[in-house]
């Protein structure tokens, strides 16, 4: 049986200046201070926060995500960033392949594991979302969406330096959740598609302080991708200190 240390991810998404970032790590950080230590705690801000939250954190556990990141070293590719630019500020993962990128800016399981590659090449770890729309899962095409984002997404990768976050679409900001048990059997699947007991899988979709114990209890949950929820202090604290039941 391997062991999958927890991963905890706040995705601020656009929220959060400087200074906002800063007076946060202020209050998140003592909240944290008796967290057990196999837990992994990660948070993503926006790329302006980036260096400045990397400042925060020095000498913590608290470890850094991008929102995203291109597939070139550089190059001429306006409001891009490129992986060495991230490792220059002590980034460890960049989430790709997010709803909002795909839904806004109509990014492709092509474009979104050439991303992931480009991350894991330069040492960085992928945080690869999937998940379907509200019409996909009514018409039943659920497991069939997900399959082909996890196959082409995935494609190439290194399975153990990866992290899939399971995001149903319908379920983000909506503050609908998935039902823990449909959650932890489409985690399941993933990791069975994969091929990989050390898969880490994410569950992502207005995860709160109220469901996380749940969440976090099911057998192929093994850490969160938390929206709305990581903008509070307290709140994410409270998610980053589950209780295993």
């Amino acid at each position: 049986m391997s062991v999958r240390n927890p991963v905890i991810a706040g995705n601020w998404k656009m929220h959060m200046t400087c200074s906002e970032a800063k007076a946060y790590m202020s209050s998140f950080l003592p909240l944290i201070a008796n967290t057990p230590s196999d837990r992994h705690i990660v948070i993503a801000p926006p790329f302006t926060a980036i260096s400045t939250l990397a400042q925060s954190i020095e000498g913590t556990e608290v470890e850094l995500s991008s929102q995203n990141v291109h597939w070139e070293d550089q190059g001429a590719f306006t409001a891009e960033t490129s992986p060495k630019m991230l490792l220059e500020h002590s980034v460890k993962y960049a989430i790709v392949g997010h709803s909002e990128p795909r839904k806004y800016f109509s990014e492709s399981d092509e474009q979104i594991n050439r991303r992931a590659r480009s991350a894991q090449s330069n040492g960085l770890i992928p945080i690869v979302c999937v998940g379907e729309t509200n019409e996909q899962r009514e018409r039943g095409e659920a497991e069939r969406v997900i399959r082909r984002q996890v196959e082409q997404g995935l494609e190439g990768l290194d399975p153990d330096k990866i992290i899939v976050a399971y995001e149903p679409i319908w379920a983000i900001g909506t503050g609908k959740t998935c039902e823990s048990a449909e959650a932890n059997r489409i985690c399941a699947l993933i990791r069975n598609w994969v091929g990989s007991e050390n898969l880490i899988i994410q569950y992502g979709g207005s995860v709160k302080a109220q469901n996380i114990d749940e969440l976090m209890s099911m057998s192929d949950i093994d850490g969160v991708l938390v929206g709305g929820a990581s903008l509070e202090a307290n709140s994410f604290a409270r998610i980053v200190n589950f209780e295993k039941s």
